[in-house]
């Protein structure tokens, strides 16, 4: 039978090398967090004992039990962060979308104005203390959700990022096609420009998911109410708690101090809270991979 001819094709001893490199890269970045997850499920005396290893002298959950210890506490945290990461990532992208789309079109009068406000805001800050006033006392959204939710709902970044792609992906004969064929803005907008458009709102919507999932500086200055605490937050004060009984463990007596210390799982919690961070993430990924190939597909097609 006839090779199949592709002309960027290469050699076969090329092609061979190249596969084992990207082998090893993929290895070097699954390998860290295989070890995590591992460590995670050690005994805190054997990894005093023995050190880190591939293969654990002794395995448990205590890491997981000492975790799990909040109960409904944890479970409401990941419920928190979840709606806080799903409400914040769809009121993103409609807004970064539709200021990044306003800025892309040429005949949009105030383009300029609105382009220099937000580039603007990427090189100067008002600062801390003016930010917690206005989220304060001036929004008054202290404990509430949408004190983790707003202020991370436009990022000058992303807007720049994506009407960077608006301007290089989408011509400008296009509009124009769908001007003549009756089409209003909100209808070429929705039903031309996003379907073509999922690649780079995909990307932005990424990072906006993992923005918000890792979120935990606002819970700290905005929330006190322990029902509106994110599991970032959470997980930060479970581990400031265990620093504090070792802090402290010299001021008790020698019995309490050791038994104290025994029972705390100190390195396999930190690994524990590391999984529980990243396994939601870790899932999430191949639901926007699905819309960079979708994105991809649709492009390709129209264009």
């Amino acid at each position: 039978m006839k090779k199949e001819y592709r002309p960027n094709a290469l050699g076969p001893v090329a092609e061979v090398i190249f596969n084992i490199i990207l082998a090893l890269f993929s290895l070097s970045c699954i390998i860290p967090f295989i070890f995590i997850v591992i460590i995670s499920f050690t005994d805190e005396m054997a990894l005093a004992e023995y050190g880190y290893s591939f293969f654990p002298k002794k395995t448990t959950m205590e890491a997981y039990k000492y975790i799990f210890k909040t109960g409904e506490l944890l479970g409401r945290s990941y419920g928190v962060s979840v709606v806080i990461t799903v409400v914040g990532t769809i009121l993103t992208l409609i807004i970064t979308s539709m200021y990044a789309y306003a800025l892309y079109r040429k005949d949009y009068k105030f383009r300029g104005f609105f382009t220099f406000i937000a580039f603007f805001t990427m090189l100067f800050g008002g600062g801390l203390v003016p930010f917690y006033i206005t989220m304060t006392q001036l929004l008054k959204l202290r404990d509430s959700i949408w004190a983790l939710i707003m202020p991370m709902c436009l990022n000058a970044f992303h807007i720049i990022v994506l009407r960077t792609f608006f301007t290089t992906t989408i011509p400008d004969s296009l509009i124009d096609a769908a001007a003549i064929d009756g089409s209003g803005e909100f209808r070429t907008f929705l039903q031309i420009i996003l379907p073509i458009s999922l690649p780079g709102i995909a990307t932005i919507g990424l990072f906006t998911t993992l923005a918000y999932w890792n979120d935990w500086f606002n819970a700290m200055l905005f929330i006190d109410n322990p029902n509106l605490i994110p599991v970032q937050y959470l997980l930060m004060k479970i581990e400031n708690r265990m620093e504090f009984i070792i802090q402290n463990a010299t001021k008790m007596t020698s019995s309490e101090a050791s038994s104290a210390l025994k029972s705390l799982p100190r390195e396999s919690a930190r690994m524990a809270m590391v999984v529980l961070v990243v396994l939601p993430i870790a899932a999430a990924y191949p639901f926007f991979q699905q819309f960079f190939i979708q994105g991809l597909t649709i492009g390709s097609v129209k264009g």
